[in-house]
């Protein structure tokens, strides 16, 4: 039995783990992408056409829905997820100038021109829902949350072989880029500070982070984070050693 198929088994112990573990008051949220060549699953799309930070704002909710190029309303995010070649107004940079995100035409080209995407024609839909009921197997987990928390699980993915941790954005289509098409194409974590699009269309709150876990990787991100429990997080929420600090100033203060 491979990781992803026990992830999927136990995807409802997982969540509860993690979600723990962290303290964590977001949902984990589970995403497929639907291959040409796969089925599409039997279930419904939003209500009307959305982006896919939204469909990730509704799995957060506790929906899980699933987009096709057609239900998506996002073009920057169909190009990214294959679905469609990207229009020339975003990809010579006169939108995103347009947005006031790039001093110039020239910047915002340069940036698209460095996205990655998923090959055009590869997927045809994608799926999102809470983990803990997800009714496929996912392909990457996204997470939401607070800096700390987010930390937590970058230290979980280097716990046990160590070495740095290298993550890409151009903070620019956080949650179809950053955080769902670069850890499928890499295999590895990336973590993003959010983007205008999401901050703009979703009720994101302005403190939260993301990151995109590979969902192969999830069962050691788990066991990593059980050890850190145990030890180095209780110390860190615990404050000892600004506890100690603080108090040594008191002590040391002149009257």
């Amino acid at each position: 039995m491979t990781k992803l198929e026990v992830l999927w088994m136990e995807r409802e112990a997982t969540n509860q783990q993690i979600e723990q573990i962290l303290g964590l008051e977001v949902p984990l949220i589970a995403v497929k992408i639907v291959k040409m060549e796969e089925p599409l699953p039997n279930l419904k799309s939003p209500p009307q056409k959305s982006r896919y930070c939204q469909l990730l704002m509704l799995a957060r909710k506790g929906q899980t829905l699933m987009l096709t190029a057609e239900d998506l309303s996002c073009p920057a995010a169909k190009a990214a997820l294959g679905f469609a070649p990207l229009p020339e107004k975003i990809a010579n940079g006169e939108m995103l100038c347009s947005l006031g995100l790039f001093m110039t035409r020239e910047a915002a080209a340069k940036t698209m021109s460095m996205i990655p995407r998923i090959r055009l024609g590869e997927a045809k839909a994608v799926v999102a829902g809470p983990l803990r009921s997800f009714p496929l197997a996912p392909d990457v987990i996204v997470v939401e949350g607070l800096p700390e928390q987010i930390m937590w699980l970058c230290l979980a993915r280097n716990f046990k072989e160590g070495g740095r941790l290298n993550f890409n954005s151009s903070i620019f289509q956080c949650c179809c880029v950053d955080v769902t098409v670069v850890p499928y194409l890499t295999g590895e974590v990336n973590i993003s500070p959010g983007c205008y699009g999401c901050r703009e269309a979703t009720d994101t709150p302005p403190e939260h982070m993301f990151m995109g876990i590979p969902a192969k990787l999830i069962p050691e991100v788990v066991e990593s984070l059980e050890y850190l429990s145990k030890k180095a997080m209780i110390a860190v929420r615990e404050k000892r050693v600004y506890k100690a600090y603080t108090a040594a100033m008191k002590g040391n203060a002149v009257e």
